[in-house]
């Protein structure tokens, strides 16, 4: 996760949305020769001397579609409740679930969209969005639905997840498996079939009081089976074995991980599977970090995410990174490693995104920065320049504070 390579006086080549040459400028020309392409052969040339160019961001784990706010409970927080204290007054995901479940699919469009926005005006270009707030059919599809609306028209690219994120009210969690597995899924799942939504990840909230760690297991072949890729919350507010079931199961990621066992840790290692650390959920409950230091010094490879929720309302990733470090002493080249390529692996999609490599989509971002450590350095004023997504730019930073 330390090794990562930088180019002076570098170049970036693309065509059809693809990367077709990266380097120095002087091989990335030669590059271009053996192509029969040059400098006309090209729509647009973007000069960005003194300028850092990084691959777009991947934002590995959101809920980013839900209907209203919990500002509320930010002071019940505070006044020192822990999350499932909330979670039982009915706050939490049941507060959200009952305020999704009543939204229109247009409101939850419109919000979805300004999210998005956001997310991408912080440097990110491929974004998980997980559904979780519906816990039943009807609103699980719905939020899909809007998920696959917002993916025809805005520039990220959306990686959609099915999540089975709670157990509904006079259910027991035996009977909610049951509803996941021979109701909520074959809905989604039919829904995709017609062309409605898509969905390409399955998760479950593996976690005392919501779902244990053999109904977790159930769920989540279920998805398996169904296609779907695996990367789920475990191991958060106490171990219930998650990372080593994520081995086991040859999960793409796991995330949250502040309980992992050291069982769990050597586990993960050896399956190469992604630990998905949150660190703004930790700051926000006020519990211990994920051991970030141990994953990595142990082989696992660790994205970094913001959990981007109604209880942590963070859309930067710059600001994880930062976090990442400050917080859980990770290099300045790990926190973008962990926000790129490892995230990328995370949710499945490290050979299209998450790298400036010949072949992959050209996403990136331009710092005017003549140092690409100011995307992590400069806490919540990132010198952000422009963000381009297949090759198109998305976003441009304007400047205008009114000087007279």
């Amino acid at each position: 996760m330390n090794n990562i390579v930088v180019y002076e006086d570098g170049a970036l080549a693309i065509s059809g949305g693809k990367i077709v040459a990266v380097g120095t400028t002087t091989d990335v020309m030669a590059a271009l020769s053996t192509k029969s392409m040059s400098e006309a052969s090209f729509e647009q040339v973007v000069e960005a001397q003194g300028k850092v160019i990084l691959p777009g961001l991947v934002e590995a784990h959101t809920h980013a579609v839900y209907a209203g706010d919990r500002a509320h409970e930010f002071a019940m927080k505070l006044a020192g409740a822990t999350y499932m204290e909330v979670h039982k007054a009915g706050g939490g995901i049941g507060f959200t679930v009952a305020a999704t479940r009543e939204a229109t699919p247009e409101a939850l469009h419109h919000d979805l969209m300004t999210r998005l926005d956001a997310m991408v005006a912080h440097g990110s270009t491929t974004i998980e969005v997980k559904s979780g707030y519906g816990l039943d059919a009807a609103t699980e599809v719905k939020m899909l639905e809007t998920v696959h609306k917002a993916s025809k028209t805005h520039p990220a690219r959306l990686i959609p997840t099915y999540l089975a994120h709670s157990v509904p009210k006079g259910m027991t969690s035996a009977e909610a498996v049951n509803d996941v597995i021979n109701v909520q899924l074959p809905a989604v799942l039919e829904a995709k079939a017609a062309g409605r939504l898509d969905v390409e990840i399955v998760d479950v909230f593996c976690e005392k009081g919501v779902f244990n760690h053999d109904e977790t297991k159930v769920i989540l072949e279920a998805g398996a089976k169904a296609g779907l890729r695996i990367n789920f919350h475990g191991d958060e507010l106490s171990n219930t074995a998650s990372a080593e079931l994520g081995a086991e199961l040859g999960a793409c990621g796991v995330s949250h991980l502040e309980c992992v066992s050291d069982g769990g840790i050597k586990a993960m290692a050896m399956s190469g599977t992604v630990a998905v650390l949150l660190p703004s959920t930790a700051y926000i409950l006020r519990i211990e970090q994920p051991p970030a230091r141990k994953l990595i010094d142990s082989g696992v490879p660790v994205a970094l995410a913001s959990d981007y929720n109604p209880n942590v309302p963070c859309l930067s990733l710059p600001f994880i990174m930062h976090l990442g470090c400050v917080a859980m002493h990770m290099t300045l080249p790990e926190a973008l490693t962990a926000c790129t390529i490892n995230a990328a692996a995370a949710l499945g999609v490290s050979d299209k995104v998450g790298s400036l490599e010949v072949g992959k989509e050209g996403d990136f971002i331009v710092l005017d920065s003549p140092r690409w450590e100011h995307v992590v350095y400069q806490l919540a004023d990132v010198p952000l320049d422009s963000v381009y997504s297949g090759g198109k730019r998305v976003f441009k930073k304007t400047v205008d504070v009114g000087r007279k």
